[in-house]
């Protein structure tokens, strides 16, 4: 099964069980769906070709959200599956955004720094008559950064002949960003894994967590697990993973990848594979997709799976993991925080007004506990999986506004 099928079937099951199969047609395929083809002039002289996309899959209930990103793997059926994680994502978190994504098949580590710049505003010039603050706003993903938005930031305003901050978001500082949005998806998560611990009564002192990833939403979830007072006792990245029973230290950890280029060789070696087969209490897939599959599923070991990555658990798997008393957190509600503190930074352009970073986070976490609650309480009213629950919930958000819009 794809990506996209996986993305379809929960969906449609959530059509299903909320008996909303009457808007099948309108949520399984996106409302728009743009392929693009543009060059680039190479620091050689040269000109290169690329193929880019960019889908919305629902604006129904505000403008499409989503990011960009930039990896070998891009292609239309993967962008139509996250635009629509993206709609439920903002659906479930109740913020009035709708789904969309995008990126361009290319591999980022052949291009220097310039050339990178020259592409990302090539593929801005693409696809600009479909982004706009009140249309689609881009936001980073794979392989895109802060330094990435501000170059749409500043293509799209060359392009309209106005400065207009709120066409992308996580932002730097400097050019309009929110403070808190660094830091937001994995501080998000670390607050959502807490309170999950306490529903089991359980102190945040007592919960060992494997994290598979330590890139841009594992660091900060790494970061905030530990001051919260969890025991992380793996980590890993794309060389491999470190364990230490003990529980490791943010700061240390972090700055030994950032002196080698890796996690691994900070303590015990281990592979990605063991680490989301160990013993903790949350095993936390925050890296790529499909990494938890029916042929591993059965041997996932830890209470729950807190999914930071975008689908990280396939269809198949997800249903071994709900039949061995696994609990998941799905990803359209654990690394929801993100687009949250987004659409925090596209509310402060809009007004010119800008927040602390602790009115962002705090308004963050009482969101994110405040989905939390609803996800919960739909899961444990049905008795069903979590992933169908959350799904639910948001299908019918969507569905609800599609009514009124007629």
């Amino acid at each position: 099964m794809s990506v996209l099928e996986d993305a379809q079937a929960n969906l449609l099951e959530a059509l299903e069980n909320t008996d909303n199969t009457d808007y099948e047609r309108r949520l399984m395929e996106p409302e728009r769906s743009l392929e693009v083809s543009f060059t680039v002039r190479m620091d050689d002289g040269s000109t290169r070709s690329f193929d880019g996309f960019r889908t919305q899959h629902s604006t129904v209930r505000g403008p499409g959200k989503g990011g960009v990103r930039f990896s070998p793997r891009v292609n239309d059926d993967e962008v139509q599956a996250l635009s629509t994680w993206m709609t439920l994502k903002c659906a479930l978190a109740d913020i009035p955004l709708g789904g969309a994504k995008g990126g361009v098949s290319v591999d980022p580590s052949e291009l220097s720094e310039s050339e990178e710049e020259r592409l990302t505003r090539r593929f801005t010039d693409a696809i600009e008559p479909v982004i706009g603050p009140d249309t689609d706003v881009p936001a980073p993903d794979m392989n895109t950064g802060r330094e990435h938005m501000a170059w749409i930031f500043d293509e799209y305003s060359r392009l309209k002949g106005e400065e207009t901050p709120a066409v992308v978001t996580a932002k730097p500082l400097e050019v309009g960003g929110s403070r808190g949005r660094a830091d937001s998806t994995g501080f998000a998560a670390a607050d959502l894994m807490k309170a999950v611990a306490e529903d089991r009564n359980k102190d945040i002192g007592e919960v060992t967590v494997a994290v598979q990833g330590f890139g841009h939403a594992a660091r900060p979830f790494v970061k905030r697990a530990t001051r919260l007072g969890a025991n992380v006792v793996a980590v890993s990245d794309a060389e491999g993973g470190t364990h230490d029973p003990d529980g490791f230290e943010y700061r240390p950890l972090a700055d030994h990848s950032d002196d080698t280029g890796s996690v691994t060789g900070f303590a015990d070696d281990i592979s990605n594979a063991e680490l989301l087969e160990m013993d903790v209490d949350f095993v936390v897939p925050a890296a790529i997709e499909e990494v938890i599959t029916e042929e591993n599923a059965p041997d996932i070991k830890a209470d729950t799976v807190l999914e930071i990555a975008n689908g990280p658990t396939t269809y198949e798997a997800d249903q071994v993991l709900y039949d061995n008393g696994v609990e998941v957190i799905p990803g359209i509600l654990a690394n929801a925080g993100g687009v949250t503190v987004s659409y925090y930074e596209w509310v402060q352009n809009r007004q010119g007004d800008y927040w602390s970073r602790e009115e962002v986070l705090d308004r963050m976490k009482e969101s994110m506990l405040s989905a939390y609650d609803d996800f919960r309480r739909r899961r444990e009213e049905r008795g069903i999986r979590g992933r169908v629950a959350a799904y639910e919930v948001a299908v019918e958000r969507v569905v609800e506004a599609m009514e009124y819009r007629g």
